[in-house]
């Protein structure tokens, strides 16, 4: 894969999802059976929400549309920076509310380019904004806090929500600070106790912090530009852990072997699954 980013888990079918960015690809893991089924899509899509019905909603750069998981056909659910061409969608999660927020970020990363939208039904609302790299949204299990990122700053914010809306009920605060260290925080995940799990681009890894901020723990991955984790399985007790080889030119290609493939972590903590979109 080029950029593989937005795992997320079905529990009611038992199958993990995930996008190939630049590749405009969709994937379908059936823990089951093993299988693992590429759809191709029309644009390049970044974020997979579940609906109560079976029908998935997809975050792309040409907006926000809901697919049919039998026929995988498409149908405009509601614009997305549809006066911004040049931009396309990133990281995003579901709030334990059902609403959706999702970042956007230009094509090339162009500075300040992005924001964060939140999305309840069709109503598209923007959040913050002036951001370059968006990642790393995700939330606490009772949806009162919020979190994300500007990679390219590196200090994941956190901001306190209103549970029943998940909209903003102040101004965001520094919650980890990535100033100087290795690599770029990246996607990010709550576990049912509020710990985050964080994918570090450039480093291969996924961090274990507590919901304190706290750093508790390192886990690799042989991909030095781990994207994003999702816990799968019915029990949660697996992380999907994307990566990608954007950038990488041939040395690095040959450096990074096991770039853009996605990979499966054990870990000892009582996982969660993202909530379903509710329109």
């Amino acid at each position: 894969m080029h950029l593989g980013e937005g795992p997320t888990y079905d529990a009611a079918t038992d199958t993990a999802f995930w996008f190939d960015i630049l590749g405009r690809t969709l994937y379908e893991y059936e823990l089951g059976s093993g299988e693992i089924r590429a759809h191709g899509l029309p644009f390049m899509a970044s974020v997979l929400a579940r609906l109560e019905d079976g029908r998935q909603l997809l975050a792309s750069d040409e907006g926000l549309f809901l697919r049919d998981r039998a026929s995988g056909a498409l149908s405009l659910h509601a614009p997305l920076e549809a006066d911004k061409p040049g931009n396309r969608s990133n990281d995003g999660r579901v709030h334990p509310c059902g609403a959706l927020w999702i970042g956007t970020m230009g094509r090339s990363a162009e500075d300040g380019a992005g924001a964060i939208y939140h999305v309840a039904g069709t109503k598209v609302t923007r959040l913050f904004e002036s951001l370059s790299i968006p990642n790393s949204i995700c939330f606490s299990p009772d949806g009162s806090i919020g979190y994300f990122v500007d990679t390219r700053v590196n200090k994941m914010m956190k901001v306190a929500l209103d549970p029943q809306t998940g909209l903003p009920l102040g101004q965001p605060d520094v919650h980890i600070d990535g100033t100087g260290q290795d690599g770029g925080i990246d996607g990010s995940v709550c576990d049912a106790r509020g710990g985050i799990w964080n994918a570090r681009w450039g480093v291969g890894a996924v961090d274990h912090y507590d919901a304190t901020g706290q750093h508790l723990a390192r886990y690799r991955v042989p991909a030095a530009q781990s994207t994003c984790p999702a816990f799968i399985g019915r029990d949660a007790s697996q992380l999907l852990v994307t990566s990608a080889t954007e950038g990488l030119d041939a040395a690095g290609l040959e450096a990074d072997p096991h770039g853009g493939k996605v990979f499966l972590l054990s870990v000892k903590v009582e996982g969660r699954h993202d909530a379903a979109f509710r329109l």
